[in-house]
């Protein structure tokens, strides 16, 4: 993956914000409010954990900013641009070409090896095979696990398994990263093994990383640190990044 740190900053225009997004949900003829009024931004560079109890709005909020659920009011904006003008065939091109995610069960394709798994995406994408096994070859290199790459999910351990999840979500060279409790199914010493993983591709390549936990040590590796309550995301002021310290 190219190194683009030199390019890094977190001046100038954001690459996500949301505008008094707010959503409701309907069961039967009660209104259930997810989301009230966020506004939020995040630039090139950003290392974001919003952190909160079940139920309190973050995975409704990641389904948003991942453009995979629509708000009930008001805008998310990917690069400037408003999605609430997209078809769904656009919102999904805009997921391929934009957006990697990270799942908490990692969502890995059994019958595949972590090549194999990492590779997909480049297939939708119809990349000539060499050109995508370089590329594949060359991350699983990064995130330390190039000599597992013929294992299948079943013969990986789960910290190793988040790894090929990690590097699939990159492999197309996404802008932002989204992960929904990338730690909850591991132990506490590979948890802090992928979150320091997570880190420092963060630094090395620009890619904004937004991690929804309730894991209160996951906030330890913030450069931000958003609390989310009932549906209102509130930021922590003066967060000491004590991961890059």
């Amino acid at each position: 993956m190219e190194n683009q740190s030199q390019f890094c900053h977190l001046a100038g225009s954001p690459f996500l914000d949301t505008l008094n997004v707010t959503k409701v949900y309907r069961t039967g003829n009660q209104a259930v409010p997810a989301l009230r009024d966020v506004t939020f931004s995040a630039h090139q560079g950003d290392f974001v954990v919003i952190n909160g109890p079940s139920g309190s709005g973050k995975t409704t909020f990641l389904n948003l900013i991942s453009v995979i659920d629509r708000p009930t009011e008001g805008e998310v904006r990917i690069e400037g641009r408003p999605t609430s003008r997209l078809s769904e065939g656009q919102l999904a091109t805009l997921r391929k070409e934009k957006i990697g995610l990270v799942f908490q069960s990692f969502n890995l394709i059994p019958v595949l090896s972590a090549l194999e798994n990492v590779e997909y995406p480049l297939i939708l994408q119809r990349i000539r095979k060499a050109d995508r096994r370089e590329r594949v070859r060359s991350l699983l290199a990064e995130v330390g696990i190039e000599d597992l790459m013929a294992r299948r999910p079943n013969e990986l351990s789960g910290g190793q398994r988040q790894r090929v999840a990690i590097a699939r979500a990159l492999i197309t060279r996404p802008k932002m990263v989204l992960a929904d409790e990338p730690t909850a199914n591991l132990d506490s010493e590979t948890g802090g093994v992928v979150m320091q993983l997570m880190r420092t591709l963060n630094q090395e390549h620009c890619v904004v990383f937004i991690i929804v936990t309730h894991d209160p040590a996951v906030a330890a590796y913030a450069k931000r640190q958003i609390a989310i309550r009932d549906g209102i995301l509130e930021e922590t002021p003066d967060v000491v990044d004590a991961a890059a310290s």
